[in-house]
């Protein structure tokens, strides 16, 4: 293909995506109005940015950060903390806060993601097995819940559990129609504990959260979908406040829970970053709708299917080939504005099983709301796409990918 090929075959593609595109707008117009009542209701002010020292005792930024993500979210109460270092250390946190000696977890959306595996069956390292915690899951059926494996299992279940992206699958991720379909079995079924979500990568892509529709807590980091691209680390944890208080327990001490916790830097990129991410996760999402486009038209297999609507702002596309799969990766680190000169390469990431590679050439390190790209160098070699903080981004490392793939 010449350079004026792939510009044609590009336009091509837009021009296919045009409802897609538009319905992507309608729901970024819908939360963005939401966050914004959000921030009306809380009453933001400029104070509200002010960093604390200490112990945190009346840190009014904090506090009302997490009655903003609560708002957002449809929930009863938040914890927003940069003292949350990933979406994995989050979830962490809230299960050690709900979960107790012989309580039963229970992933009804198969098995977790990879970097839960220490945190759930760990041995000897201090997992919630080492603590006396029963681990249990049901396998999907054809990518979708199987409610005959939850029903036998559930009775024995004190918290319920559902990763709605895909991790490292070549599935859908759940939408929050699809969730809330579970939730109302599971209550249905006699089960009055905590429905867990792991909401990484979901934020905003559709009009309702999982609290809106069943679910009891959802946890998420903020350097993906829900910092918009400006928060420099951190991580949300909102739902029932019953829930959201024990939690805060182990993100502290039981004594004092969340009456502290400091930072001296101060809130406003938290802050700004929650008010941009309805913008930044529709940029994601068409960026993920032209890269499925593209590369499903030229005959690779990839999850959302061509024409389906996403629910989260990640894609995975099986290339067969281990070659083709290190170039695309590669080709979004070498379009990246961070570290554009890098060679990506695989390599034994802690908390992985196989050796990873990953293209991140962000602002913010390992933000996958920028625009980057993964995935485990193994048979049917699939990389996993996600972000992008503008579509122009995401429409350059196309042309590049094409170029290459294509030559």
């Amino acid at each position: 293909m010449t350079e004026s090929d792939i510009q044609y075959y590009i336009n091509n593609c837009e021009e296919s995506l045009k409802e897609q595109f538009a319905e992507a707008e309608r729901v970024a117009y819908f939360n963005q109005k939401k966050v914004l009542k959000a921030f009306e209701e809380c009453r933001v002010a400029a104070a509200n940015f002010n960093g604390t020292t200490g112990y945190g005792y009346g840190d009014i930024g904090r506090d009302c950060l997490g009655e903003l993500y609560a708002r957002s979210f449809g929930a009863e109460k938040g914890i927003v903390s940069p003292h949350l270092l990933s979406g994995t250390h989050a979830l962490t946190v809230a299960l050690f806060g709900l979960l107790r000696p012989h309580d039963v977890l229970l992933c009804i959306s198969g098995m977790p993601y990879d970097t839960l595996h220490g945190v759930i069956f760990g041995e000897n390292n201090g997992s919630l097995k080492d603590f006396g915690v029963k681990f249990e899951y049901c396998e999907l059926k054809n990518g979708k819940f199987d409610y005959q494996s939850i029903s036998k299992k559930l009775p024995k279940a004190t918290v319920v559990y559902i990763q709605r992206s895909r991790g490292y699958e070549l599935r859908d991720a759940f939408s929050c129609e699809e969730i809330k379909e579970a939730c109302d079995f599971v209550r249905k079924n006699g089960f009055a504990g905590c429905i867990f979500v792991d909401n990484c990568y979901g934020e905003f892509v559709e009009t309702r959260e999982p609290t809106e529709v069943g679910a009891d807590l959802i946890v998420g980091s903020l350097i993906k979908n829900a910092g918009g691209g400006l928060a420099p680390t951190g991580g949300y944890i909102c739902g029932r406040e019953k829930f959201i208080n024990l939690i805060g327990g182990r993100l502290t001490a039981p004594s004092v829970g969340l009456e502290i916790g400091s930072h001296e830097r101060g809130y406003r990129d938290f802050y700004q970053g929650l008010f941009l991410a309805p913008h930044t996760v529709l940029q994601a999402v068409k960026c993920s709708l032209l890269i499925g486009s593209a590369m499903g038209k030229l005959g690779f297999k990839n999850y959302p299917r061509l024409g389906e609507t996403p629910h989260d702002i990640t894609r995975a596309i099986e290339f067969g080939d281990k070659e083709k799969m290190i170039d695309f990766i590669r080709e979004i680190q070498y379009a990246s504005p961070v570290d554009s000169f890098a060679t990506c390469e695989p390599w034994a990431m802690p908390g992985y099983n196989d050796p990873i590679i990953m293209a991140a050439g962000t602002f913010v390190s390992g933000a996958s709301m920028e625009l980057s790209a993964d995935g485990p160098v193994k048979p049917p070699y699939i990389a996993y796409f996600q972000g992008g903080l503008t579509y122009e981004h995401g429409k350059y490392a196309l042309e590049r990918i094409l170029k290459k793939l294509l030559k």
